[in-house]
């Protein structure tokens, strides 16, 4: 809690200046804290007794280390930040003042081209945290909103603690492609080479309700290099909760074109679809909770994503272009539509998925649709990946892994756990386009799951969607102990290594 009584002193004695009057630029100063309200004035001198106005204002003559609290009550304005904080001073954050929330609603604002209502333009060391951010939206189709956008390069920014809603495009789709319909909750494009925008952390964001066509709820594309997702919300939207890109020519240098060396973890997504969004075709259930679309060298794990189309993918939509080395473990996945687990390309007009990682993962009951993915399902030209230590529980279908390609080289699938409702006779697993039903034959036709069982995985509450393991279940002690690929903690942060060996599944 601030002492108001210093920071009000502190801030007249920093402005050379008694309250209320108007204050030059050049007298702000690194440290200071200055506040914005609904009731002020741009010629206050921008403290809790005497405060500014606009959000914009504070923007044009924030400097290092100086924080912006922002009191309660709605600001129909834009906020557009170019200035930036730096490591020896500190970053310029805007903050909501103690527990009030102010809200930045873009009720009747236009759109102009790729626009954020905040929106950072290479900028550096700044934080935003606190913010309701909403109603920014749009009937054009070529035009696209976003709550957040940070664009450009820069580095050591955080977007915290945002409750990010109603951002939304409901422009008609043109042309066959039915493209031109796009938005944001919060989007990081880094369009700039070789500088990056990296050390980019988004925390603790509420993102529901989005329209967005064909764009995403969160996302990071292009020259973004070391980023952290982590402990967001995201819910209720029209497209892809979280996605990671690559290749698609956000950066003017293609080597640079790469989402790269992230962390996706602790993140909740839930009620994400296609299938009333017109920049699909109608009744498409494609859009992923988190999704990895040509990034590299990340760590997706301890997320919860369950009712959306598909749980978790990693993809390339470019030809002769790879997602790679993604690591996916201890993740809970769950009740998804179309699959649990996608890879590869969705056709042979794609890229690969290469070199990554699914690991102490519990999948139950995706496909829900019945359309016969199963829990995994392994699309075109996957190479080099393992698949390990993951509970694999059937919805209906009885479809436990569904690979229809026979471009499939190189990859690793053992110590699984698996089950069907229909039990061990009826289960089934596609491999190389080749059905085989029953357990014995999937594992003498495919030389996969040597060390894999087929057993009631024993969850200690299903209805109440508790995946834990109950004391007898055979997933105990029966994975893996691979600590090149298992990661350190199991999705309730436990040490991964307990007892005799690692269980199979998202808890130890």
């Amino acid at each position: 809690m601030l002492k108001l009584g210093v920071v009000i002193g502190l801030s007249a004695a920093l402005l050379g200046a008694p309250l209320g009057d108007a204050v030059p630029t050049k007298a702000l100063a690194e440290g200071a804290e200055y506040y914005v309200s609904p009731s002020g004035s741009d010629s206050n001198a921008g403290t809790i007794a005497s405060p500014w106005k606009t959000l914009q204002h504070a923007a044009d003559v924030a400097v290092p280390g100086s924080t912006v609290y922002v009191r309660g009550g709605v600001y129909n304005q834009k906020l557009k930040i170019t200035r930036s904080g730096s490591a020896e001073q500190g970053a310029i954050t805007f903050s909501n003042y103690a527990s009030e929330v102010p809200i930045i609603d873009g009720t009747g604002l236009t759109v102009s081209g790729s626009e954020g209502i905040v929106d950072l333009t290479d900028a550096k060391y700044v934080t935003i945290n606190g913010f309701e951010i909403r109603n920014y939206t749009t009937a054009n189709n070529g035009v696209m909103p976003v709550g957040i956008y940070v664009h450009g390069a820069g580095s050591n920014i955080t977007l915290s603690n945002n409750k990010v809603h109603d951002i939304k495009n409901t422009a008609n789709p043109k042309g066959s492609d039915l493209s031109g319909r796009d938005a944001h909750g919060i989007a990081v494009y880094g369009t700039k080479a070789p500088e990056s925008i990296n050390n980019i952390t988004i925390d603790g964001n509420e993102l529901y309700n989005l329209v967005l066509g064909s764009s995403e709820s969160l996302v990071v594309n292009g020259n973004v290099d070391t980023f952290n997702i982590t402990n967001n919300v995201i819910h209720d939207n029209d497209n892809i909760g979280i996605d990671v890109i690559g290749f698609e020519g956000k950066s003017p240098n293609v080597a640079y074109d790469q989402a790269r060396n992230g962390l996706i973890k602790g993140n909740k997504v839930y009620n994400i679809t296609s299938s009333k969004n017109p920049s699909y075709e109608k009744g498409s259930t494609e859009a992923g909770g988190i999704y990895v679309d040509g990034g590299k060298d990340s760590v997706i794990e301890q997320n919860y994503s369950y009712n959306n189309d598909i749980g978790i993918e990693i993809a390339s939509e470019h030809a002769g272009k790879s997602t790679s080395n993604i690591s996916i473990r201890s993740n809970l996945i769950y009740k998804n539509r179309l699959t649990g687990i996608a890879m590869g390309g969705y056709d042979t007009k794609r890229g690969s998925t290469v070199n990554c990682k699914i690991v102490n993962n519990t999948l139950y009951k995706n496909d829900s649709l019945g359309g016969g993915n199963g829990q995994l399902y392994v699309q075109y030209d996957t190479q080099n990946n393992v698949i390990k230590n993951n509970i694999m529980v059937a919805d209906s279908s009885d479809v436990l892994i569904y690979n229809e390609y026979t471009k499939n080289t190189g990859n690793i699938v053992d110590y699984n756990l698996y089950f069907a409702p229909g039990g061990n006779a009826n289960a089934s697993w596609t491999w190389k386009n080749k059905e085989y039903t029953g357990f014995s034959a999937y594992k003498t036709g495919t030389g996969n799951d040597a060390h894999s069982i087929f057993a009631d995985p024993k969850f200690v509450n299903v209805s109440l969607n508790d995946f834990h393991l109950q004391p007898t279940s055979p997933a105990i002690d029966a994975g893996s102990t691979d600590t090149a690929i298992i990661g350190e903690y199991d999705l309730d942060g436990n040490a991964r290594v307990q007892g005799a060996a690692v269980n199979i599944g998202a808890y130890e």
